[in-house]
């Protein structure tokens, strides 16, 4: 008896602990802590001395261009980027479906016989077509905005890291 609980423990052991190595939610991972490294690293450039300055005079240096770049372009590469602008929403899709709808189905309600069944019917569907319209145009709207904002700060990022060059090659590195 002993024997067989000490199995069943053994066995529910390595059950428990195979499924809480198969299981991701079970033991939290953080994800790799990301360094800031050199000012040159942290906007994406690589610098490579080219007058033998020694590592220390290399961070003394991007440092200093680092501080230049700002100070000209009135740009800082660490902030977070500014939240997209409000994309123009489109309104009133479903009524002007509606609209469209009703007298199509009134046209066609005529020929069948019963235009104010026919007005009905084309008013629901104009209405259901309308409102996806409305929707896809509105959705549209935002992914351009969401387009616009992200090659915004390409552009204002882009900008710094050609005043940081500028400031480093003069210094003697190569930058890339």
């Amino acid at each position: 008896m002993k024997r067989r609980r000490m199995s069943a423990v053994g066995l529910y052991i390595v059950v428990a602990g195979g499924c809480l190595a198969q299981n991701p939610t079970a033991t939290p991972t953080q994800p790799p802590a990301v360094s800031s490294g050199s000012p040159a690293a942290r906007v994406g450039l690589f610098v490579y001395p080219q007058k033998n300055q020694t590592p220390e005079q290399q961070a003394n240096d991007e440092s200093a261009c680092y501080a230049s770049a700002q100070q000209q372009t009135g740009i800082n590469p660490t902030a977070p980027p500014p939240p997209p602008q409000e994309a123009d929403k489109k309104k009133g899709g479903a009524v002007k479906g509606a609209a469209g709808g009703a007298a199509g189905g009134a046209a066609i309600g005529g020929v069948a016989g019963d235009t104010g069944k026919g007005a009905a019917i084309g008013a629901t569907a104009g209405a259901v077509h309308g409102r996806r319209q409305q929707k896809k145009a509105n959705k549209q709207a935002e992914q351009q905005s969401q387009q616009q904002g992200q090659a915004q700060q390409q552009q204002t990022l882009d900008t710094f890291r050609r005043a940081f060059s500028a400031c480093i090659d003069s210094k003697g590195y190569s930058v890339k």
